[in-house]
Formats: C-alpha cells, structure tokens, sequence
C-alpha cells in the first residue's frame, strides 16, 4: 500500500481551480458507455458529476491566497496482491476509502477531533496505469532508441553527401539495437503511454483546503506534523500527523480485510529503511525462513533486487550495495506509484 498526498501546482502559483484536475481524473470515461463510466464519490454518495465536483471545490476557498494550494490530492496504491485479496472489488475498494478518510480526519491536530463530517472530499477509482519517462523501462529501452536515432541521421546525412559512411552498415546497425532495446510488452517496445500490465487500481482522492464550513484551514501539507503554538496569547494546536494516518489506513486494510501482511509490505519497514537501512536488512534476514522466502519472492516479482539469502546477518555491511540498488528501484517505484509489493 502507497498512499501519496500532494498539491495541484500551476506554475509558480497553485491552481485556482480544480477543473483541469477533475478533467484528468475523466479520462478513463472517454469513449465508454454512461453504464460503464466510473463515478466520484464521497463519504455517502455513490454518483456525483464532475461538474458538481468543480462547483464544490472551487467555492470552497474562502480567504485563501493565490500562492496558497486549494485543494490537495490523495493517492491510494494498494499492491497487485493486496487488490488480489480483495478480487479487485470496487465496492470493497470504496468502503475502504470511505474507512481511510475517517482517519484522514482523525489526523489532523486540533483541539476539537475533526470528524470525516467536516471534509469536503471527492473520490474516484481507476483502472489503468501507462508508461510514464520516468519508469526504469522507458528510461533503459531509450538508450537504445536515442542511438537509433543517431544512426537514422547518419543515414540521411550519407545520403546527402553530408557524411561519409555505409548506407548498408548502419542500417544493420540499426537492426541489431532494435532487437537489443530490453523492455517489450506482448512483443512491442514500451513506449510512453502504453497501459501497464496486470492489476494497476488506484482511488485518486480530492479534498478541499477548508473544511465543509469554509471557516477552517485542513492542510495535510503542513510542515507542522504534531505541535502547539501560542496566538493571539492562546494555545492552539496545528499540524497533521502524516505518519499516524499512514499507519492507521494500512492496519485498517489489513483488519477490514484479514489481510496478512508480509513485513516488506509494511509502512513500518519503509521507514526503517529510510531512516537505518542496516536495521532493515538485518530484520529482513531475521525473519522466519517462510515470511523471509515469501518477502524476497513479493521483492522478485515487483522487479528489486532481491539478496543472497545465504548472507548472515552479522555481516550486513556485506549487503549495503544490494541495499543501495534497492532503495533505487523503490524509490523509482514509489513516483511512478506502481509498486508491486
């Protein structure tokens, strides 16, 4: 499970609108029957237009700045074996958003709990991921194509007397670097825009800056994770307690769906491997041998480098290297929110 949490930029100011945003979220209904159109949704309704969804998100920014984000978006990225557990159910994936904004609320710190009552938020399901430049297969497989291209210019300068060389040559040249490009899905070469294979369900999430009152400011991007300040001589207490909601919507997963969740999967492991990597290398290898095997098969198949299992766990500083490929090729995940494990 990935959850992300960011805010709409339109050049060096935020969007004051969330219409092109809602637009993007549309666009796997292009060309399908209303039938089998996905809707938003929120915390009670099931059908909501876009239409209506701009309209609520753009009133509801009383008193914010052009510099200041009117709405944020959240990501949810369950794996491909955490939407197998569930059958990549809809209604189940929508009851649990509808858990997971409760704690988004619960998250914010303030003397009063907020209640999901009081966001103003908008949902969506999607079914369909696509190549973008920064995937590790785009990147590799036009390493090739930019020495393709090469090639082809040298051809057409040959031809042109511009350049001395062999037509025939480079043309076998670049028949060999074709057939060496690495990536290739049902026989084509991955190219930007092409769907990703397999399960690739994810909920894109708006929420409103203000709450439902359009009185009170509710960032999730606040640099303030859990404190207290003094204004206007009064305590008050601000900020959001990103982990808390982090951990809370992976545990909710797991209990709603007596989902068995393999330590790598954990938020807690991705933590400590950002913050100490020895440890979580070490905790890794120390796991019993059916969740270790079971840990480094979910890495396989999601494309990381996956450790010798042989290596003891007294000798660490011997896997720091494989530890470095791996939180590379997490970290390549992560952006592209398509991580397998």
């Amino acid at each position: 499970m990935y959850i992300s949490i960011t805010k709409q930029h339109l050049t060096e100011t935020f969007s004051q609108s969330s219409a092109d945003y809602v637009a993007y979220l549309e666009k796997e209904n292009e060309g399908k029957e209303p039938e089998l159109q996905e809707h938003f949704f929120d915390q009670n309704n099931d059908r909501i237009a876009p239409e209506q969804v701009v309209k609520e998100i753009d009133k509801n920014t009383a008193k914010l700045k052009k510099r200041e984000p009117k709405f944020y978006s959240l990501t949810i990225n369950p794996s491909r074996r955490e939407l197998r557990h569930i059958n990549n159910d809809p209604k189940l994936l929508k009851q649990y958003v509808r858990e997971v904004m409760k704690d988004y609320a619960a998250s914010f710190y303030r003397e009063k709990l907020v209640s999901v009552d009081s966001i103003k938020y908008y949902a969506k399901l999607e079914y369909e991921r696509t190549f973008k430049g920064y995937d590790k297969q785009i990147k590799e497989n036009q390493v090739y194509k930019a020495k393709i291209v090469k090639l082809e210019n040298d051809i057409r300068m040959v031809l042109k007397g511009e350049l001395k060389g062999n037509v025939k040559t480079l043309k076998k040249q670049i028949k060999k670097l074709s057939a060496q490009i690495p990536h290739r899905l049902n026989g084509k070469v991955i190219t930007q825009g092409m769907k990703k294979p397999g399960l690739q369900t994810h909920i894109h999430i708006i929420v409103s800056r203000k709450d439902v009152t359009n009185k009170y400011s509710l960032s999730p991007g606040s640099k303030y994770k859990e404190s207290e300040a003094v204004l206007n001589g009064q305590v008050v207490k601000r900020g959001f307690k990103r982990d808390y909601f982090i951990e809370r919507a992976e545990k909710k997963f797991d209990a709603t769906f007596n989902y068995n969740r393999n330590y790598v999967e954990s938020y807690a492991a991705y933590k400590a491997f950002i913050q100490d990597p020895k440890f979580y290398f070490a905790h890794l290898l120390g796991l019993p041998t059916n969740e270790r095997s079971a840990a480094f098969k979910m890495m396989g198949s999601a494309g990381l480098p996956v450790p010798k299992i042989n290596i003891p766990t007294n000798k660490v500083e011997a896997a720091l290297k494989v530890i470095k490929q791996f939180k590379k090729a997490v970290d390549i995940a992560k952006s592209s929110s398509s991580i397998g494990i």
